[in-house]
């Protein structure tokens, strides 16, 4: 518990001595860390999906050895074998200051029981089971011990809507802002969250591989197109409806200033409608077949009932997979009992604050009060109506070999009267530079490693959303003349199978073969040979890179990577 506590501190002073008069937006693959199952086939396939999908760069993609549970832990093993190493992670790899998600690949524990930090004698007064979404959302408590997200106005972050029901300004997220007691944005102090979901759930009531890439395709697909249809809200008798009734006619006239239809249902499900964007349901069983409805990509589908995130076998009442089944980008549940109780769960404005262009994650936690017991899964990414910046640059050209100092000039047309106004520099993941509108970014090779090189150049809009798009550049370092090169037989494997991955790099000591940021394994001087096994790649797309280092310890060398597509051995078993 203490090296926790230390670890925790660490990251909080990280924060306050970042360079916050610099700007870093969130709602980017830069700005994910995601965090894959390694004893996990299922965890290892969506993850190598998702990272062709979003493209995650390689020090964003956290692997960890997780062969407990996949339904319930208690939180002390939480901090010691998930949370606690990503949270080290992401201070050794120098990801502090521009990680605002925690994502979840798959196989994971979905229940957190967190009653040992709970005073005993208010042990079996209440649940002490939270989500492993909400727990990570609250990082910086569940680190140090201090269940403070037990109190139902919690999370800070949330957009309070006013007293007559008129939903506040959206805001982005970034996991180094602050927020005071009143939701204020703070230029320093205030209480610190990092977004986390869940891509989805293999395991119990959840989904199978195929259904999760197939949501998570929908999803990536969805972003940017302000897609047409209409968001239902389900008005009824029953407790899980009339909870969140307040907030349905102020949210549903938002919608219709933005231009979406919304509609308020008098039946528990919507009925023949092929066109939903969205759905706020409340009813224990709530099968989506029967309503013949259609789910168009990158919709919320969000249902309050009791155990809609108890997603063990044999479990009752309808599991949010169901929506996720058929096509919704992202939905939520609690996991233990949480009774009619309005801020556990989502509030009818996060459609609002969805539409307005924030990213789902965004969306979801800008909408809910105390969200400790409330599971949610989908592609945080996700965000169908954003205005996304198309950046252009000049100083260099795709494919360059560059040496010594370059400078890049970016541009972004205005969207909708949105223009850019500031724009950052990533090299090889990592968050290197920035500049204002009209500006220039500064380039210095010197300081990085011959070889490969991958350049991101974000741009981010004016105003509180800071929606960003990239532009992603490879070149070519040459600054002392070395070289390394991959080398694959095939680009297609079967799994199961042993392959052979070669690499060379000439005087080098050694080099180190990687799937994305895992070790595979070290060839000894400067060309060989390793072995690696198949299954335990996962499947789909794999990405290996090589990284050779000389004897004196100089600067590293890269080689490009190359990519595997690992087949299934017998297609018809294929989950």
């Amino acid at each position: 518990m203490a090296f926790l506590k230390i670890l925790a501190a660490i990251a909080a002073i990280a924060w306050l001595i970042a360079d916050c008069g610099a700007a870093r937006a969130g709602g980017g693959p830069e700005n994910v860390l995601l965090v894959v199952n390694s004893r996990s086939p299922q965890s290892m396939t969506i993850a190598n999906h998702y990272v062709r999908l979003r493209r995650i760069p390689t020090p964003n993609i956290l692997y960890l050895d997780w062969d407990g549970s996949l339904d319930a832990i208690d939180v002390d093993t939480l901090r010691q074998k998930i949370l606690g190493p990503i949270v080290r992670a992401m201070v050794e790899r120098g990801l502090t200051y521009q990680i605002d998600y925690i994502v979840y690949s798959a196989d994971f524990p979905t229940r957190i029981s967190f009653a040992s930090d709970v005073p005993a004698e208010q042990r079996g007064k209440f649940s002490t089971d939270g989500s492993l979404t909400a727990l990570t959302y609250y990082y910086a408590w569940t680190l140090a011990g201090t269940p403070n997200y037990l109190s139902l106005t919690s999370n800070h972050y949330l957009r309070q809507p006013g007293p007559t029901g008129e939903i506040g300004a959206s805001r982005g997220f970034r996991g180094w802002y602050g927020w005071s007691d009143t939701g204020d944005l703070l230029e320093a102090g205030g209480n610190r969250y990092l977004l986390s979901t869940m891509l989805g759930v293999t395991s119990g009531r959840g989904n199978t591989v195929d259904e999760v890439l197939s949501y998570l395709k929908r999803s990536a697909s969805a972003d940017g197109t302000r897609p047409k249809g209409t968001i239902y809200f389900a008005d009824h008798a029953d407790v899980r409806s009339t909870t969140r009734r307040p907030g349905f006619a102020a949210t549903a006239a938002a919608l219709e200033k933005l231009g979406i239809p919304a509609q308020i249902i008098a039946t528990t499900m919507p009925e023949g409608k092929r066109d939903v964007l969205g759905a706020m349901l409340g009813s224990a069983n709530a099968p989506w077949p029967p309503t013949q409805c259609k789910i168009r990509p990158g919709a919320i589908v969000e249902n309050l009932t009791s155990f809609g995130g108890v997603l063990a076998a044999g479990a009752g009442q309808t599991p949010l997979t169901e929506f996720l089944r058929y096509g919704a980008a992202g939905s939520s549940g609690t996991v233990t009992e949480p009774y009619a109780i309005q801020n556990k769960f989502p509030l009818p404005s996060i459609f609002v604050h969805y539409a307005r262009g924030c990213s789902l994650a965004e969306a979801f936690y800008q909408s809910v009060w105390g969200p400790y017991q409330l599971l949610i899964v989908g592609d945080p990414l996700c965000r169908p109506w954003a205005r996304i910046p198309n950046i252009q640059v000049s100083g260099v050209e795709q494919g360059a070999t560059v040496r010594g100092t370059f400078e890049l000039k970016p541009t972004a047309a205005a969207i909708d009267g949105h223009a850019v106004d500031r724009f950052e520099l990533f090299v090889n993941g990592l968050r290197v530079a920035h500049c204002t509108a009209g500006n220039t970014l500064t380039a210095n090779t010197a300081t990085m490693a011959d070889g490969y090189c991958e350049l991101r150049v974000v741009g981010i809009e004016a105003g509180p959303i800071e929606t960003q798009g990239e532009l992603v550049l490879y070149l070519t370092i040459d600054n002392h003349g070395h070289h390394a090169q991959l080398h694959i037989a095939a680009d297609k494997q079967t799994d199961g199978a042993i392959m052979t991955i070669g690499a060379s790099s000439p005087e080098m000591a050694k080099i180190l073969i990687f799937e994305q940021s895992r070790l595979l394994g070290t060839i000894e001087g400067d060309s060989g040979e390793i072995k690696v096994e198949t299954k335990s790649l996962g499947l789909g797309p794999v990405v290996f890179r090589a990284v050779a280092k000389p004897a004196d310890g100089a600067s590293a060398v890269l080689s490009r990577p190359l990519t595997v597509e690992v087949e299934p051995a017998d297609r018809k078993k294929e989950k």
